[in-house]
């Protein structure tokens, strides 16, 4: 919540100090990058939410917290980024989406788990946590 206001304000901020009445502004380009990365921004953050919701409930939590505060920052990073030169977000959005693809694979393994204890009465939690608690950290390659 706090990362979507500060992205919004940026908006008003960039929207205040445009010429012109109504929301498109032609020829303010840092208008459009400011607006450009909040949208991108948004559209991915119900993905986030699902997935760090689902990891951290049918996985292991304290992987699931460090990878969601890891994609916030690196959203930040790719907000800002975005604000000079375009490649300049280029690597906030691919860490980010690896951190996405680390979320979506722990919640898969979690589900895995569940019907490998349904089925055939194997429970491999243990393993799992232990696991994604020892790759977690590798997020902070870049």
């Amino acid at each position: 919540l706090v990362h979507t206001a500060f992205f919004a304000s940026k908006v008003e901020h960039e929207s205040k100090h445009c010429n012109g009445k109504g929301f498109q502004r032609p020829g303010s380009s840092a208008f459009d990058r400011v607006y450009t990365a909040n949208q991108n921004c948004g559209h991915t953050y119900p993905t986030f939410l699902a997935v760090l919701w689902c990891a951290g409930l049918l996985c292991s939590q304290a992987p699931a917290a460090f990878a969601g505060l890891m994609y916030l920052f690196v959203r930040q990073k790719y907000f800002v980024g975005y604000l000079g030169e375009r490649t300049q977000s280029t690597p906030g959005h691919l860490f980010g989406k690896r951190i996405l693809l680390f979320l979506f694979l722990m919640s898969v393994a979690g589900i895995l788990n569940y019907y490998l204890v349904f089925f055939f009465g194997s429970d491999f939690e243990m393993h799992i946590k232990t696991i994604t608690s020892a790759i977690s950290p590798l997020l902070l390659i870049p």
